[in-house]
């Protein structure tokens, strides 16, 4: 399995997770977290003299860094709104962010939990590498939807505990970045299913290299449509995208472009 130096200056090591907020989603502005640097999510790690400003639950391991924040409201059900809106220790909200763990350097998943989206307490880690497999070599940069399926009227039903991650695994057989998927019935324990997109099938593809970074949405038609950050073999990036109907099987999608002329 891949491992990093003990020496190895590595760019971003001390990326942090902040909070904005917007009336138009165009102009943002910046809300000051609980740590002294502004940040709401910062790495647990016993060395830094503000540590005790780490809001914890439970033995968690020390991190490197914290990043690519991915948030999950998380539902209420229609008889229990009323209740939910008083309880101020229910966790409205899950964030899953990409970490080093400090020990091991190995890239993993963590995950932490906020009553109003700001103040977080860490979790611990939900997705860590499992040897001799896709993601031998990390996990990292995940999206979290809902398992959903379109109805015979043309609209959305949600399963009522179903939930998909997708992740960039690391293969620590060949090295490239693929596309995993993950499922889970309460936001916290998460079950590996495997591949969901793989790198371009030719060495001359523009994804040869890698796939990464999914964000998956609804369409009106029943299908799902993932984006994707590809790399080909010459470290040229470009954004991909592919669909599927069942959350499992994904076909690669040939985008149109059009240019508007004056």
């Amino acid at each position: 399995r891949a491992r990093v130096p003990e020496d190895a200056m590595i760019k971003g090591m001390k990326l942090r997770i902040g909070a904005a907020i917007s009336q138009d989603g165009v102009t943002w502005g910046r809300v000051e977290g609980d740590d002294p640097s502004g940040a709401c999510v910062v790495p647990y790690d016993t060395t830094d003299t503000n540590v005790a400003d780490v809001s914890l639950n439970g033995d968690i391991p020390e991190e490197l860094y914290c990043g690519w924040p991915e948030v999950v409201v998380n539902p209420v059900d229609e008889r229990d709104q009323k209740k939910a809106a008083k309880d101020k220790t229910r966790d409205n909200f899950f964030m899953y962010y990409s970490t080093m763990l400090k020990e091991t350097k190995e890239k993993a998943i963590g995950y932490a939990t906020s009553e109003n989206g700001f103040a977080w307490t860490k979790q611990g880690i939900v997705l860590q590498p499992t040897p001799g497999t896709l993601d031998g070599a990390g996990c990292a940069r995940c999206n979290v939807i809902k398992k959903a399926t379109l109805d015979a009227e043309g609209f959305w039903k949600e399963d009522k505990n179903g939930w998909i991650m997708f992740y960039e695994g690391v293969s620590s057989e060949d090295g490239k970045h693929r596309i995993l998927a993950a499922e889970s019935d309460d936001l916290q324990s998460w079950r590996k299913i495997g591949l969901v997109l793989d790198v371009g099938e030719s060495g001359e593809a523009w994804d040869a290299k890698g796939v990464g970074s999914p964000h998956v949405i609804r369409l009106d038609d029943g299908f799902f449509r993932m984006y994707y950050t590809g790399e080909s073999e010459s470290g040229e990036t470009a954004i991909g995208v592919a669909k599927t109907l069942d959350l499992s099987s994904w076909v690669r999608e040939q985008a149109e472009v059009t240019f508007a002329f004056e």
